[in-house]
C-alpha cells in the first residue's frame, strides 16, 4: 500500500476515505531497542493504546493518522513507557507539519477558517498561533530607522504606530498611546540611537517618550497635523455662519463644506462661482476661508525665517470674530512653536499618511472579531508583507600571483538582508484583496 503519509518512519495499514476526511490507520515502522530510562537493551511488549494525530489536509481533505501505539516494559527498571513517535509535536497531538502549516495560515485566514480545515479547535488554532509569535518576537528584528514616524491607528482604540518614514514600512505597533508604553518600547531597543529624526502628531507622552530614550533626536510636527488643525478652525467657523441662517439661507449653501476645504488653486469654475457668491453675501465665510488658505501658504516657504514671519503676518490677520474659531491652533502653534517650525530645517514628513489612513479603513472594515494582538501580528509577520532589502555584492580581489599575474575578481555577498518592517501600500492592497 503506498504511503499516504510519505514518512517511512510510519507504517500505513490502512486509509479510510470519507466526505471530508482521510483516516490513516497506521502504526510505527521501527520499535525501540532499549529503555529511555535505563538504556537497557532488554524490553518486552506491554500492551497498545490508540492514538489520533491530526496531520495536514490531503487533497482537502482533514487527516488524522489513526495510530496503534505500542507499550513496553523494562526487564531491568520495570519501567514503561510508550514508542516514541516520529514527526510528532511534544505538546500537541499533531504533528510538526501541521503546526507549521497552522502557523502559517493563520497569519493570513481567520483562526475560525484553519480551525474547520485541518479539524481542531479554533483554541487550539489561537494557542498555536500565540506561541508562533512569541518566537518571531524573539527572531524578527526590524530595522531602526533614522528617520522615525510615531503616528496612530484607531483599532477599538487609540493604538502608537512605529515607522519608517523612508521606507514607508510600520516597524511596530504598541497597545496604547501612553507614555509609559511607548517609553518601554524604546527602552527596548539599544539601536534607536541610529534615530536622527522623529516626526509625530501633537501629543504630548510622544515627545516626552522621545526626549527620555532618544535626547539627541531632533523632534518635528508633521504639517499633515498642523494645517488639519486649519481645516478644523474653518470647520467650526462654517457651522457657526450656517447656524445663524435661515433654512433658505443654508440650502443656498449646499455642499460648502466640499469647497470650502479645497485649496483655492484646486477649485473648479464653477465652484469658485459659488464660492465667491457666498463670500459675497456671507462676507465671515470669506475670512474663514482667506484664513486658511493663508496658514497652508506658510508651508510653501523655503526658509524656517520666512515661515515665522509668515506666520505672525497672519497672526495680524485674525480679527476678534475668527478668533474664537481658529484659537486651537493658535495654541497648538505656541506650545509646538520650535517643534512646528523645526520642518523647516528638516522637512520630513510622514508621505505615506493617506495609505495609512487607508490602512485604518480596511483593518477596521475587515478585522471585526481578531484581537488588537491578532491583527499586529498578522501585519507585522505574514510573509511577503514585509519590506526586505537583500544586501549588495562586493567585489573581493585575490592578490596578484595566486592565479598568475592576471588580477581575478571574485564576488561575495556583503552582510544580512535588512528588514524594513510590512510595507504599507503592499499591506492596504493585500488586506483588500482579502489576503489577511
Amino acid at each position: 500500500m503506498s504511503n499516504i503519509l510519505n514518512w517511512p518512519d510510519y507504517k500505513v495499514l490502512q486509509v479510510s476515505e470519507l466526505e471530508h476526511d482521510y483516516q490513516v490507520h497506521a502504526e510505527v515502522s521501527e520499535p525501540p531497542t532499549q529503555c529511555p530510562h535505563c538504556n537497557h537493551p532488554e524490553i518486552v511488549g506491554f500492551g497498545r493504546r490508540d492514538e489520533v494525530i491530526m496531520d495536514t489536509p490531503v487533497h482537502g481533505r482533514r487527516t488524522g493518522i489513526m495510530l496503534n501505539r505500542r507499550r513496553y516494559r523494562c526487564q531491568s527498571c520495570r519501567k514503561t513507557f510508550l514508542e516514541p513517535v516520529p514527526h510528532k509535536d511534544e505538546k500537541r497531538q499533531m504533528t510538526n507539519r501541521l503546526i507549521q502549516y497552522i502557523e502559517r495560515e493563520s497569519l493570513r485566514r481567520t483562526f475560525s477558517s484553519v480551525a474547520e480545515d485541518v479539524g481542531v479547535d479554533e483554541k487550539t488554532v489561537r494557542n498555536i498561533f500565540n506561541d508562533y509569535c512569541e518566537r518571531l518576537e524573539k527572531t524578527l528584528n526590524f530595522e531602526m530607522p533614522q528617520w522615525l514616524g510615531i503616528d496612530e491607528i484607531h483599532i477599538i482604540k487609540p493604538r502608537c504606530v512605529i515607522t519608517n518614514i523612508q521606507q514607508q514600512t510600520i516597524v511596530d505597533m504598541l497597545d496604547n498611546r501612553n507614555k509609559t508604553t511607548v517609553t518601554r518600547y524604546l527602552s527596548k531597543r539599544t539601536d534607536r540611537d541610529l534615530v536622527r529624526y522623529v516626526a509625530m502628531d501633537m501629543w504630548r507622552p510622544y515627545r516626552q517618550a522621545v526626549e527620555t530614550m532618544i535626547p539627541d533626536a531632533t523632534v518635528i510636527i508633521d504639517k499633515f497635523h498642523v494645517v488639519r488643525m486649519a481645516n478644523e478652525s474653518l470647520e467650526r467657523a462654517r457651522k457657526a455662519i450656517r447656524s445663524a441662517l435661515t433654512p433658505q439661507q443654508r440650502r443656498g449653501l449646499m455642499r460648502d463644506r466640499f469647497v470650502l476645504l479645497k485649496r483655492r488653486h484646486e477649485l473648479t469654475d464653477a465652484e469658485y462661482m459659488r464660492f465667491s457668491g457666498w463670500t459675497l453675501n456671507y462676507p465671515e465665510i470669506g475670512q474663514a476661508y482667506e484664513l486658511k488658505e493663508a496658514f497652508f501658504e506658510i508651508w510653501d516657504c523655503q526658509t524656517r525665517h520666512q515661515a515665522q514671519e509668515a506666520y505672525y503676518s497672519w497672526l495680524r490677520q485674525i480679527t476678534p470674530e475668527m478668533k474664537a474659531h481658529y484659537d486651537p491652533l493658535i495654541k497648538a502653534m505656541g506650545n509646538w512653536h520650535d517643534d512646528i517650525f523645526a520642518y523647516f530645517d528638516h522637512p520630513i514628513t510622514n508621505a505615506y499618511t493617506e495609505s495609512l489612513n487607508n490602512l485604518i479603513r480596511v483593518v477596521n472594515r475587515v478585522g471585526r472579531g481578531y484581537s488588537f494582538e491578532a491583527l499586529r501580528a498578522k501585519i507585522l509577520f505574514t510573509e511577503g508583507f514585509q519590506k526586505i532589502k537583500k544586501p549588495r555584492y562586493q567585489r573581493q580581489r585575490i592578490p596578484e600571483g595566486a592565479m598568475g599575474r592576471m588580477p581575478f575578481y571574485g564576488v561575495a555577498e556583503a552582510g544580512p538582508s535588512t528588514n524594513y518592517g510590512a510595507d504599507i501600500s503592499t499591506l492596504v492592497r493585500e488586506i483588500e484583496a482579502g489576503r489577511l
